[in-house]
């Protein structure tokens, strides 16, 4: 089974390599489903349209144990 997580927040610049001074990652998850995520993300996205230097990404878990 595969999770799937929410992942980002404001950078220093847009690069996206570096968070901002004084902000923290933020995580939204797990969801079962990518379209879960992906509407998660969604929500995040409009909610930071205008700030050029605010990045989210879904990223895939795989659990190990399956393997």
């Amino acid at each position: 089974m595969t999770n799937y997580w929410v992942i980002g927040g404001a950078y220093d610049a847009t690069d996206f390599t570096k968070m901002a001074e004084g902000c923290e990652g933020q995580r939204f998850g797990p969801f079962a489903s990518y379209e879960d995520a992906l509407r998660k993300w969604s929500d995040l996205a409009w909610q930071s349209v205008d700030a050029g230097n605010v990045h989210f990404a879904i990223e895939a878990e795989k659990d190990i144990r399956a393997a």
